[in-house]
């Protein structure tokens, strides 16, 4: 502990999965932490934020990005285009130059990149990607290291979804062959050791490492594996050859919240061997004083922290590649262009905290309130077309935080007690944000709700006028499903409150 007390290290992709984990473990072995992120307000909802420094840049932006690296020891590059389209491996290698040059430059000890592990053959473009960045950043001239692992299990990790989802809801499974290809899956806690503990690495050490737990054993395997772990039945498998990556990765995306364009590069990821082919970082760090974490128990720590509704950080937290990023304009007329609203309110017979309890809690599980075909089929059509659908859920039931995920939409601001805004993640022909309010007139609790869509050339105001015949009864059904909903959950808590009051008290209010 004496060796990092002071230390400052940087962390890039503080917003995703595991630079969401690793932030606090860093805290706690004593580091200083400045978190790196495009936008600010999107960390400013963790936990951990104000103990943290925050520091607006972007890695392919050379000043901003050595503004952010000034006083650095340590640096964690954290930074993928995992889900992009085209040109993501461009984006990618100027990210990464661009990062190396201002860490040299910056006088940064150490950068540490967590990477894909690559097959011997037949490396997807998204590994050869990944694989070009750990060399990138290996030649910076600053002592690197470079994690290579498979697949991560942990709750919320994009490979544990799509391990639970295929497994949990095919108890008769088709499968491409990929299937029983070897996987050396390692647990997110014994990732966050290995990152916290490499930092201290002697400067002479530049090189890549392969880390992976205990297990080896096929994709099949651990579907059966986890069934047996979550109590489900045997898993039946048929394995068939006819499935390219590209037709297996529709199949998962039809299947789990893992949209089709995320999922292929994980798909491909699984197409060869994907084992350890050295273990030499146990020469640097030692494993935890528990061991390496097997598999089952892995599975076993995801689905507790699923089902006590406690995940810290979940593969959709990460920015969509190709989404709207920009908040909602202060300008009603966005300079001069056309903004479409569609704007409803009513007053509820409940608290304002009722009203707001069912607003943080919309979406995921308990939906949205209104005609829930529309919606699914809204969300099938947006999986059809590339988009992200409405499987991604919610990391939790009840509370909300800025830049997560709802569905197909993405936190953009929230106000406690009184204002969300989301923005719309879905394919569109223009830009769409839904605002759901809390006010008080008069005495009265109001709900507000407003939709705004900023077309995008002629498609965006024709699919304006398009679905505007629906509005009254998605949106005003929406109204009137969450007003409903809060004075059903008010009534509910006063009749508890009345419970448990003495029987005395309730005899006299009576009589």
């Amino acid at each position: 502990m004496a060796e990092t007390a002071g230390r400052l290290c940087l962390v890039t992709g503080a917003t995703g999965y595991i630079g969401g984990r690793l932030v606090p473990r860093l805290l706690d072995a004593g580091f200083r932490v400045r978190c790196m992120a495009r936008s600010a307000r999107r960390l400013r909802d963790y936990p951990w934020a104000a103990a943290v420094e925050i520091a607006e840049a972007d890695a392919t932006d050379p000043d901003s990005t050595r503004r952010a690296l000034d006083g650095v020891d340590v640096a964690y590059y954290l930074i993928h285009a995992i889900g992009g389209r085209g040109g993501f491996a461009e984006t990618d290698r100027r990210a990464a130059r661009t990062f190396a040059a201002a860490a040299r430059d910056a006088g940064v000890k150490r950068l540490i990149y967590l990477g894909g592990m690559e097959p011997e053959e037949g490396a997807s473009p998204h590994l050869r990607s990944r694989a070009e960045v750990g060399r990138i950043l290996l030649d910076s001239g600053v002592p690197t290291v470079w994690l290579r692992a498979a697949v991560i299990i942990g709750s919320g990790s994009a490979s544990f979804e799509m391990l639970r989802y295929l497994t949990e809801r095919l108890p008769v499974m088709v499968t491409p062959r990929w299937v029983h290809s070897r996987v050396q899956p390692i647990a997110v806690r014994d990732v966050l050791h290995y990152l916290i503990g490499v930092a201290d690495l002697p400067a002479d050490v530049n090189r890549g490492f392969d880390i992976g737990g205990p297990d080896v054993l096929s994709y099949a395997d651990m579907m059966r594996r986890y069934a047996a772990v979550a109590g489900l039945r045997r898993r039946i498998i048929i394995p068939v050859p006819v499935l390219s990556p590209w037709l297996s990765s529709l199949w998962v995306g039809g299947i789990t919240p893992v949209p089709g364009r995320l999922a292929r590069p994980l798909v491909e990821s699984l197409r060869n061997e994907v084992i350890c082919r050295e273990h030499d970082i146990a020469r640097y760090v030692a494993p935890p004083p528990e061991g390496l974490t097997g598999l089952d128990l892995a599975v076993s720590l995801a689905l507790r922290r699923v089902r006590e509704a406690d995940v810290v950080t979940r593969w959709s937290s990460a920015s969509v590649p190709g989404a709207p990023s920009d908040p909602l304009p202060t300008d009603p007329d966005w300079a001069g262009g056309s903004l479409y609203t569609d704007e409803r309110s009513r007053d509820v017979a409940a608290p304002p905290r009722s009203l707001w309890e069912i607003i943080e809690g919309v979406g995921g599980e308990r939906g949205w309130y209104s005609f829930p075909l529309a919606w699914r089929v809204r969300g099938f059509l947006d999986r059809l077309v590339g988009g992200v659908g409405l499987r991604r859920g919610r990391r939790d039931p009840r509370r909300l935080r800025v830049g997560e995920t709802v569905d197909f939409w993405r936190v953009e601001e929230i106000e406690p007690g009184r204002l969300l805004r989301l923005r719309a993640e879905m394919r569109l022909p223009g830009l769409a944000w839904l605002e759901l309010g809390v006010s008080q007139h008069d005495g009265r609790t109001r709900y507000t709700q407003r939709a705004l869509f900023h077309p995008r050339g002629l498609p965006g105001h024709l699919y304006w006028w398009a679905s505007k015949p629906f509005h009254n009864l998605v949106f005003g059904g929406m109204r009137d499903g969450i007003a409903q909903a809060a004075e059903q959950a008010a009534a509910a808590s006063f009749a508890r409150s009345e419970r448990r009051k003495p029987a005395s008290r309730r005899a006299s209010r009576s009589g």
